[in-house]
């Protein structure tokens, strides 16, 4: 079936003339309405709007445009909703948001309909990105298509499931602290957080700006590369984005691990870790190594101070960005006697709890008299935690980790308690804070119930080819990425064009 076919083998019977855009557009539109009472991955969808896409598509196919031209033509892609497209929704999954319409493309959009994609749909999430199990959004949370009883991960949650669930072959989230990473294990796929720099965040709402990062999450190695390669590139109008050449990345795919040098974080295997997680890294490792892999110990000693960096300046940097929402200019406005009730009453009605928190620890850190005491001493411990991780890959060429300390969670079982939802975190975020790169590919099951466990490559500043090269080496020396959940269809059998676009409350 056309939707458990991947971006590149959509691509390839496209090229045969064996389907067309319009005919893969639809087929997943189909899905979405067949399985989205009870998945939730998206907030909306304009099928009109996706179709009129596909047809354009088959087109410029039918004029002579071809997939070397333009490597995703007449692909859908879908966006979590906080990567802006002009005419289509930006809420990031607020009340505050909950009826804006993007005036602009972001440049990831952009470089997606140069590249011929069809974009539809835009991706649930946790609020404003905030969160590690998507059940922050004020639309509602999402279920794991593995379970529908678990979280898919946060705050890319809704990205992660579409993929895994056959929504859509493919998606781009944004990775803050392991955003694309941790919901991607979660559900069974691949995601991939570039270094910072490498993908403009022009377009990007921001969260915290030093460490928000957009990136693909698909259902393999090879289409992540090819994603990657797509939307990477220097952007004058992002000033953090970085003047580095773009690889080739489906080209570091053909070589193997032979004799490549791979880092065993000691302070990663700790005690926390499941042991069923702890099981399946091991049985990585080994796979690796008779690939030819050379695993050595290595140690990252600030790792222990990670989490308590992060969450002070993370937050920080969320209030800063969220005090634009004041409700003058857009979005939400709850009016008052006054202009400070009425921004007041608009923050308090627009934004949820765990928004609310982490602007108040941000103001906190900021605060005079506690800046020095919070916010400046996170960025030199950040500093340190970086400098482990640059010394380290003067000892080898990768690292490996685990993803997220369990397999996925309860719905509702860490939403009453912030700091063990916080811990979810504990291996991703260290990649964000230090600015380098991240991904996450199957690596197992659990056994009962069977929940999909993800293994983390990280990769030197730029170092995407290399942990693309391992990570594909993986892939296809095993048959994780191969599986995908049973999800059962409740919704209408519609095979006709014209689905109605549709808004979920």
């Amino acid at each position: 079936m056309l939707d458990q076919l991947t971006v590149t083998g959509l691509s390839s019977l496209l090229a045969r003339g064996e389907t067309s855009s319009r005919e893969i557009t639809q087929t997943f539109l189909q899905r979405i309405e067949q399985i989205e009472p009870l998945i939730h991955a998206f907030i909306s969808w304009d099928a009109a709007d996706a179709l009129r896409q596909a047809d354009h598509a088959d087109k410029l196919r039918a004029t002579g445009a071809s997939q070397a031209d333009k490597p995703l033509l007449g692909i859908p892609i879908a966006l979590k909703d906080i990567i802006a497209v002009r005419g289509h929704p930006l809420t990031c999954g607020s009340r505050i948001l909950a009826n804006f319409v993007s005036p602009y493309d972001s440049t990831v959009a952009e470089k997606l309909k140069t590249a011929g994609a069809v974009l539809f749909g835009r991706l649930n999430l946790d609020e404003f990105a905030m969160g590690s199990s998507t059940e922050n959004s004020a639309f509602g949370p999402t279920r794991n298509p593995w379970a529908l009883d678990r979280v898919p991960g946060g705050s890319s949650g809704g990205a992660a499931a579409a993929v895994a669930a056959g929504e859509c072959p493919a998606a781009l989230g944004s990775d803050t602290g392991g955003s694309i990473r941790q919901p991607a294990a979660f559900c069974g796929v691949v995601g991939l957080k570039p270094t910072y720099g490498r993908v403009s965040r022009y377009g990007l709402v921001a969260y915290a700006s030093s460490l928000d990062q957009i990136g693909p999450i698909t259902a393999t190695v090879t289409d992540a590369a090819l994603l990657l390669e797509v939307i990477s590139g220097y952007d004058p109008r992002d000033s953090t984005s970085v003047q580095e050449p773009v690889p080739r990345y489906l080209d570091a795919l053909r070589e193997d691990v032979k004799g490549i040098r791979i880092g065993l974080p000691r302070e990663y295997m700790t005690g926390i870790l499941h042991p069923e997680v702890r099981k399946a890294i091991v049985n990585a490792m080994t796979v690796l190594e008779q690939l030819g892999a050379h695993l050595v110990e290595v140690s990252l000693p600030h790792t222990e101070y990670a989490i308590a960096t992060y969450y002070l300046i993370a937050p920080a940097e969320a209030s800063s960005n969220l005090a634009r929402y004041d409700g003058v200019r857009y979005g939400l406005r709850v009016d008052g006697p006054d202009p400070v009730a009425m921004y007041s009453a608009t923050r308090g009605a627009g934004f949820g709890p765990e928004v609310k928190r982490r602007i108040m620890l941000g103001t906190y850190a900021l605060s005079s008299g506690y800046y020095e005491a919070y916010y400046l001493r996170a960025q030199k411990v950040r500093t340190l935690i970086r400098q482990d991780f640059l010394r380290a890959f003067e000892l080898v060429d990768a690292m490996l980790t685990p993803v997220s300390p369990t397999p996925p969670f309860m719905l509702g079982e860490k939403s009453g308690n912030p700091l063990d939802m916080y811990l979810s975190d504990i291996f991703t975020l260290s990649c964000n804070l230090a600015g380098i790169c991240g991904i996450s590919v199957p690596c197992g099951f659990t056994t009962a119930p069977r929940l999909p466990i993800g293994i983390q490559f990280l990769g030197r500043p730029f170092g995407e080819e290399t942990i693309l090269r391992i990570a594909y080496a993986y892939e296809q020396a095993t048959s994780w990425h191969k599986e995908r959940p049973i999800v059962p269809c409740v919704g209408p059998d519609i095979s006709q064009p014209g689905i109605p676009g549709t808004k979920l409350a």
